[in-house]
């Protein structure tokens, strides 16, 4: 008998089902941020539900409604992120806010014409249920690969975002173009069909997630009465803890000031687009081209993070954001606009991969879902800041320059202009954001909670 040991079998390779579990939500909830955030809604808004409306008024209500959504997140966000860690549910509660985000997205097609207020409360809601699944979305990331995978990870998700978004949008724009193909009415119609095809795909895709990403081992079982009320006791002492990160605190706060400048952006480009009189048509195919130019790009920036560095690419990403904003205050003409989504399509999924891997770095894996509710929060925080901003930037230059005149078409023109103004605001954002960046050290981040954790206090 051979008396030498049998020699272990080789490990399997780790499993990545739950890898593209994870990154297969970007794909299903990137339909309400492509159709319904960034494409038809701020159109149908001002020409179905706000129709007859002055074009700043539509759009400074557009923003409070992007503003007030943003807040509610906003405020509850750590909270959530604290409950989350404290009765390991990141999953339940990200698909919890996710179908009530999908619900109100499909009451989109029920809402008639006119109806202004009962359209923007759902909106606010259906992104308050897509906003806050994001919540715990972001914090599954730096449980599911080590460090070493962050940036291509999160990179991944974003990628698919772009893909699955850009689809759907796609046959929802040929939806909207040729209607009677689809046994439509008109062009109207499509639209509120297409709301209700982003809940099917939303729901159906996030199944996905469900089955794939595995559950997680609750620590403290059966003190559920009790989570709650811990979830606020303890949010006070993560407030005082995080305020021994410094580095922590510095890279939020540059985070704060220009994600606002890209999320304005997402959120407002087609309702700019309208106020400076491009058609519907033009802005919806620009769109197309971002969704579709930021697929393989959200790819390289995964790659050019892991080889030039996540920092300079996140600077790349600013300096491209800066240029952008400066060209769409003075362009002319539609194909500018195209030439601007492929620019901002180059670098939107990359700026928002690397700035989620990056902040991964930076945290407590086993506080995920609290840090990464501080994060949203801001982020959300930031999204309340940037269309405000810019809506009231702009109705105030309109009635400063439109003081005393009379003329229609000179008020009319007016009102361009001060669209134009209106988002050079934006700049300063992406400035502030990037000269705070410049002072946030990932080495002395590491120390800051080398030293946290050995301190028991």
């Amino acid at each position: 008998m051979n008396s030498n040991p049998v020699p272990d079998k080789a490990p399997a390779p780790p499993s990545q089902r739950p890898v593209w579990g994870w990154a297969l939500y970007d794909w299903a909830n990137s339909a309400f941020a492509t159709t319904v955030m960034a494409g038809f809604f701020p159109i149908f808004f001002k020409q179905y539900w706000s129709s007859g409306v002055d074009v700043n008024l539509s759009t400074a209500r557009l923003g409070l409604g992007n503003a007030c959504a943003s807040l509610v997140v906003a405020l509850l966000a750590p909270l959530l992120g604290i409950i989350a860690d404290r009765s390991a549910s990141r999953k339940r509660l990200l698909l919890c806010f996710a179908y009530a985000g999908i619900g109100f997205t499909a009451l989109l097609f029920f809402i008639s014409q006119g109806r202004w207020e009962l359209a923007l409360l759902a909106y606010a809601l259906a992104i308050i249920g897509w906003a806050g699944a994001n919540v715990f979305y972001d914090a599954l990331l730096p449980q599911l690969v080590p460090p070493s995978q962050l940036d291509r990870t999160s990179s991944l998700g974003y990628a698919l975002g772009y893909l699955g978004g850009g689809l759907l949008f796609l046959g929802n724009v040929a939806m909207t173009l040729r209607p009677h193909w689809f046994g439509l009415a008109d062009a109207g119609e499509a639209v509120r069909v297409a709301f209700l095809s982003v809940a099917l795909w939303w729901g159906g895709f996030a199944l996905f997630t469900w089955r794939w990403v595995p559950g997680e081992v609750r620590r403290r079982p059966g003190r559920d009465r009790t989570i709650l009320k811990s979830g606020f006791v303890q949010l006070g002492r993560t407030l005082s803890q995080i305020r021994r990160l410094p580095s922590v605190w510095l890279f939020l706060l540059a985070y704060w000031f220009y994600i606002d400048g890209v999320d304005t952006i997402i959120r407002m480009a087609v309702d700019y687009g309208l106020s400076i009189g491009f058609s519907a048509n033009d802005l919806i195919l620009a769109l197309l081209i971002t969704q579709f130019v930021g697929f393989p790009s959200a790819l390289a920036f995964g790659w050019l993070g892991q080889r030039w560095g996540v920092r300079r690419s996140i600077y790349l990403a600013l300096g491209v954001y800066c240029g952008v904003t400066v060209w769409g205050a003075v362009m002319q003409r539609p194909a500018e606009f195209f030439g601007l989504a492929v620019v901002i399509g180059l670098v939107q999924g990359g700026i928002q991969a690397l700035s989620r891997s990056y902040f991964a770095r930076l945290i407590p894996v086993e506080r995920s879902a609290e840090f990464f509710g501080f994060y949203n929060m801001l982020g959300k925080f930031a999204a309340i800041v940037g269309p405000a901003l810019m809506g009231a930037s702009g109705l105030l230059v309109r009635r400063w320059l439109a003081s005393g005149v009379t003329d229609a078409e000179r008020l009319s023109a007016i009102g361009h202009q001060a669209a134009r103004i209106s988002i050079l605001s934006v700049l300063v954002l992406f400035i502030i954001g990037g000269v705070l960046f410049y002072f946030v050290d990932e080495k002395r981040a590491q120390a800051e909670l080398d030293a946290l954790s050995g301190d028991p206090s």
